[in-house]
C-alpha cells in the first residue's frame, strides 16, 4: 500500500474523513486507513466499534461514486481499531456523491495528504479508465436535463426514458452515470455553433452574427432555420411560370451542417464556425480526418465516424439516411454548377465551402439553354406543412405566424422560414406589419 491515514474521533467525523481519504486512495495507488489511531500512530481505540464500523461502511457505500466497495477490505485489530485497506480503483475518478464529478468532489493523494484534483487530472483519469472516445467518456457534469431532446424523440415516435439512455449510450450501463454523449444531447451542452454573415468576400465586415447553444438537436434546428433566412431566392417570372433560384440548395445546407455536427472533435471546446458572404457559405468544424481517410475517400462515400454513437442516434432520428452519403450528395447537387464545393482539411479542422449557385451560374447545356441567369428551372414543390397552411387559409381566408406555430407545433423562427418560402414563391402575400401582420392566398393552383 502506498500510504496510511490515522483517524480518531466520533463516528460522524471518522466517516467524513474516511470518504475524502478513501476517494484519494482509490484515485491514486491505494492505501490504508486506521480508525482508532491518533496522528502520531498511537492506538487510542474506539468506544463503540460496532457503531463506528456501521457508520463507516454504510457511509462509504452511499457517499462515493462509482461503487468502490469491491476494492475495500475491513479488519478489526485488537478489538478496538478498524483497519480499512483500499486498493487502487478501476473506474477512476471516484468522487463524493454530494459534490459531483468536479474538483471539490474528487480527491487524490499528494505526498502524505489528500487534496482536490484539478480539472485536467479528472479528465486524464477518465480517459485512462474509459478510453479516448469522447462520446463514451463520463460527463464532468452529471446534472443534465433533456427537455429539447425529449421533444425531438417524441416527435419521431421514439421512446426516451431511463432505459433508453443506456441503449443509446447517453448513460454508462456499468457506472449508471451520464456519458459525454448525454452531455451533447442535454440542455447543458457546452459546445456551440457560431454563424457570421459578412458584407465582403474577405469576411472582415460583419452584417450579422449569431451563436446557437443548448442541446445539439436544438442547435441543429435553430442553426438550419437561421441559414435558411440567409438563403435568398432570386426568383424570375417567365410568362405565367415562376422559376425559383435559391442561392444554396436546402439539402446541401442541411447535409453540410449535419456533417459538421456529427463529425467534429468534441474533445476541444471551440465552436463550429459558419461564414456566409455573397459568394459562398463555409462550414468549419474542429478535427481533421481520421487516420487512413483522404478527401477523395470522403467524396466517394467512405466514412469513418469519430462519433459513432452520435451518428447512430442521428440516423435513428432520420436526420441522415446512411453513413457516408452526405458529402457525396452535396457534390451531386452541384453537378450542373460552374463552381464545385471545396473541401479543405488540416490536422485539426475540416472545412467545406458551398458556392452561391446564383453567383456561380450553371454549366451551359442544351438541356438548360433556356434558363435565366444560369439558374436551373425547377417547379416549386409544396411540403406537407405548406399544404396544411394553404388549407387553413382556404378555410379562414388568412393566417398569422401564431396560427402557423399552433397548427404545425413549431417555433416562431421555423414558422417565419416557411412563410418566407411561400411568399418568395408567390403563393401567399404578406399584408400588414407587427402584430397586425398576416398572410393571404394569391392566385395559385396546387
Amino acid at each position: 500500500m502506498a500510504a496510511t491515514a490515522c483517524l480518531y474521533g466520533d463516528g460522524d467525523k471518522q466517516g467524513k474523513a474516511c470518504y475524502n481519504e478513501k476517494v484519494a486512495f482509490a484515485n491514486t495507488d491505494g492505501g490504508v486507513i486506521l480508525v482508532g489511531v491518533d496522528d502520531n500512530g498511537n492506538p487510542v481505540g474506539l468506544e463503540n466499534v460496532d457503531d463506528t464500523y456501521t457508520r463507516i461502511t454504510n457511509g462509504i457505500r452511499d457517499a462515493i461514486l462509482p461503487d468502490v466497495t469491491m476494492f475495500v477490505k475491513y479488519t478489526l485489530e485488537n478489538d478496538k481499531i478498524i483497519k480499512i485497506e483500499i486498493g487502487e480503483g478501476s473506474y477512476k475518478p471516484y468522487y463524493l456523491r454530494s459534490k459531483g464529478l468536479k474538483p471539490s468532489g474528487v480527491y487524490v493523494r499528494q505526498g502524505a495528504s489528500s487534496a482536490p484534483a484539478s480539472q485536467e487530472q479528472i479528465r486524464q483519469m477518465i480517459k485512462y479508465a474509459d478510453g479516448d472516445t469522447f462520446e463514451r467518456l463520463r460527463s464532468l457534469n452529471q446534472e443534465l436535463t433533456f427537455e429539447f431532446a425529449s421533444q425531438v424523440f417524441e416527435k419521431n415516435g421514439i421512446p426516451f426514458n431511463e432505459e433508453k439512455y443506456y441503449q443509446l449510450g447517453i448513460k454508462s450501463p456499468e457506472l449508471k452515470i451520464f456519458t459525454n454523449l448525454g452531455l451533447l444531447l442535454s440542455d447543458q451542452c457546452t459546445h456551440t455553433v457560431k454563424v457570421a454573415v459578412f458584407s465582403d468576400d474577405d469576411n472582415t465586415e460583419f452584417k450579422d452574427k449569431k451563436e446557437f447553444t443548448g442541446s445539439l438537436l436544438e442547435q441543429l434546428e435553430e442553426t438550419y432555420n437561421y441559414l435558411q433566412l440567409c438563403n435568398r431566392n432570386r426568383a424570375t417570372i417567365s410568362g405565367l411560370e415562376r422559376e425559383d433560384h435559391w442561392d444554396y440548395k436546402e439539402e446541401a445546407v442541411r447535409e453540410a451542417l449535419l456533417n459538421a455536427l456529427i463529425h467534429r472533435d468534441y474533445n476541444f471546446s471551440g465552436s463550429i464556425i459558419i461564414n456566409i458572404n455573397d459568394k459562398e457559405m463555409e462550414f468549419i468544424s474542429i478535427g481533421g480526418l481520421l487516420s487512413g481517410i483522404s478527401p477523395e475517400d470522403i467524396r466517394n462515400g467512405i466514412s469513418l465516424s469519430r462519433n459513432s454513437k452520435l451518428s447512430e442516434l442521428f440516423h435513428r432520428l432520420r436526420f441522415i439516411e446512411a453513413y457516408g452519403t452526405g458529402i457525396r450528395r452535396i457534390f451531386s447537387l452541384y453537378k450542373s454548377c460552374k463552381e464545385q464545393p471545396e473541401i479543405s482539411i488540416t490536422p485539426n479542422s475540416f472545412k467545406i465551402t458551398l458556392p452561391n449557385m446564383n453567383i456561380a451560374g450553371e454549366i451551359e447545356t442544351s438541356a438548360n439553354s433556356n434558363t435565366i441567369s444560369g439558374a436551373k428551372k425547377s417547379a416549386f414543390k409544396l411540403t406537407e406543412q405548406m399544404v396544411s397552411i394553404l388549407d387553413y387559409i382556404s378555410k379562414y381566408d388568412e393566417i398569422t405566424l401564431g396560427d402557423v406555430q399552433h397548427i404545425l407545433s413549431i417555433k416562431e423562427t421555423r414558422a417565419y422560414v416557411i412563410m418566407k418560402q411561400l411568399t418568395d414563391a408567390g403563393i401567399v402575400e404578406k399584408i400588414g406589419r407587427g402584430k397586425h401582420q398576416k398572410y393571404i392566398r394569391k392566385n395559385y393552383s396546387k
